[in-house]
């Protein structure tokens, strides 16, 4: 009987958690970036990224669901500030990708580490879109500290295993792309790729 008590219902559980899986293992800049890590350093030296953004991004909708979220709905320009700051950043990040070295350099390249992954959460717009969505439409319990620690730790759950394939995908295409022309055509269109994520969502308003 512990279950129903935490949960409004199993369909609503459910759903958020095909919420969260859907929007977790879909193409996004996060997935994007560690796919192009685990071809270029590995999985193993991917994980910190891994853990980085599924940790952030738990700790991310928790602040936002007690509370930050309605700082969108209370100052719009913020959001509008936001994108600006995303999409400037990410397209730093693309440059980045598409002019990294070749093979010669990527074993001795750094790849992104889990404090900066962590942190790369508050410029995603995506992980904004999926945060705020989370907290506004799913009520896993009535108190609102449970239903924020729920919503946070499942996230955070389902998020990893999503993220960590696409690092595993990665590594696995390592050996497909030992010569360095190929390597760099790979990261140059991995860098489009980042940049085609923020179409659907630079528009989108939380």
């Amino acid at each position: 009987m512990a279950v129903p008590q935490l949960v409004a219902g199993s369909g609503v559980f459910a759903a958020f958690c095909a919420f969260a899986l859907v929007s977790s293992i879909t193409p996004g800049p996060n997935n994007t970036m560690v796919l192009a890590s685990g071809v270029n350093f590995g999985f193993a030296r991917t994980v910190p990224h891994v853990l980085g953004i599924s940790i952030g991004f738990g700790l991310m909708v928790a602040v936002v669901g007690l509370g930050l979220g309605s700082l969108f709905a209370a100052f719009p320009w913020t959001w509008q500030v936001l994108r600006v700051v995303a999409v400037a950043y990410l397209t730093w990040l693309a440059w980045k990708l598409a002019t990294a070295g070749g093979v010669q350099d990527r074993e001795v390249g750094k790849p992104m580490g889990f404090l900066a992954a962590a942190a790369f959460q508050w410029v995603n717009p995506k992980a904004w879109v999926m945060a705020v969505g989370a907290c506004s439409t799913y009520v896993l319990h009535g108190n609102v500290w449970l239903n924020v620690l729920l919503l946070s730790g499942l996230f955070a759950v389902i998020n990893l295993p999503s993220v960590a394939m696409w690092a595993v995908f990665g590594s696995a295409m390592r050996r497909w792309l030992a010569q360095p022309r190929v390597l760099r055509m790979f990261n140059v269109g991995m860098a489009l790729l980042l940049l085609a994520s923020l179409w659907p969502i630079v528009g989108a308003r939380p």
